[in-house]
C-alpha cells in the first residue's frame, strides 16, 4: 500500500498533465506584454480559477517505498535508504555494491 504523500503526488502529477496545455495558453496570454491589459486580466482570473494541485510546482519526487521526498535517486523512485537496500538484496538490475 503506498504511503498517503506518494498519492498526493500522483494525484497532483495527473491533474498538472491534465491541465498543462491550458495552464501555458493563460500564462502566455497573462504575460504577453502586447496584449490588451483587459485581456490579460482575464487570462489571470483563469488561471486563479485551476485547482491548487494544478501548479508544476506542487509535483515533488517522492520514494514510492516510503513517502520520503528527500534524498531520492529519480532514475529509481527510491530514496537513498530504500536503494541502499534493494540494492544489497539483488533487487535493482544493473546495481550492485562497488568494492575497488
Amino acid at each position: 500500500m503506498p504511503n498517503v504523500r506518494v498519492l498526493r503526488d500522483i494525484k497532483a502529477r495527473d491533474i498538472v498533465r491534465a491541465n498543462e496545455i491550458a495552464r501555458r495558453a493563460y500564462l502566455y496570454v497573462a504575460r504577453n506584454q502586447t496584449l490588451p491589459p483587459q485581456v490579460r486580466h482575464q487570462a489571470q482570473l483563469q488561471l486563479n480559477t485551476f485547482d491548487r494541485y494544478s501548479r508544476p510546482t506542487t509535483v515533488k519526487n517522492r520514494c514510492y517505498e516510503t513517502g520520503r521526498g528527500r534524498g531520492i535517486m529519480s532514475e529509481f523512485g527510491l530514496c537513498r535508504f530504500q536503494f541502499r537496500l534493494k540494492a544489497l538484496h539483488g533487487e535493482l538490475n544493473g546495481v550492485k555494491k562497488a568494492s575497488w
